[in-house]
């Protein structure tokens, strides 16, 4: 892959799951989970049917697929928390077709203010969730079998925020 592709679709690198994350680093990681709704609103408004076709790079998801993309992924990260949470035989996350979903007829054509209030409601439940967690709910891990590598609920907290920067950057690139 060259330099200029890879730069397209990691433009803020690829996720690489912190050892040890300290109370402030965490909490900073929620905050951005938390502005990113703002963020993404921001970026999205008043944008044409013409604009919400662009994409970041030939071949990849459209603005409208992106935040479709970033509502279902919030729901999903949300639901593994809570099956880590109570369901202790919940040893490896949940998969979906994350593609499949990309291409579904909401993914496609719903507007893209219902995707953001989905981000938006999601996510209100899911930081209250998250700051909520003792320190030793965020030591619960379960596998990451397409990652290959255990995360602790911590981790994946940093899996989610990188998660709505990395998109939210593709938006921008697509917008440039």
């Amino acid at each position: 892959m060259t330099d200029a592709l890879e730069q397209l679709k990691f433009p803020i690198g690829t996720f690489e799951s912190p050892a040890n994350l300290t109370k402030e680093a965490l909490a900073d990681l929620i905050d951005t989970i938390e502005s990113t709704v703002a963020k993404y609103r921001t970026l999205t408004s008043n944008l044409s049917p013409n604009d919400l076709q662009k994409t970041y790079r030939e071949g990849a998801w459209n603005i409208q697929q992106l935040v479709s993309h970033v509502a279902d992924m919030q729901m999903l990260h949300f639901f593994r928390m809570k099956k880590a949470l109570t369901e202790p035989d919940y040893k490896e996350i949940t998969l979906v077709n994350i593609p499949g979903w990309a291409h579904t007829t909401d993914g496609l054509t719903s507007p893209v203010p219902d995707a953001l209030d989905m981000i938006e409601s999601i996510t209100k439940r899911f930081v209250l969730l998250m700051r909520s967690l003792t320190e030793e709910q965020q030591e619960i891990a379960y596998y990451h079998p397409v990652r290959k590598m255990m995360l602790t609920q911590k981790q994946a907290i940093a899996m989610t925020a990188w998660h709505v920067r990395h998109h939210l950057e593709h938006i921008k690139i697509a917008l440039r």
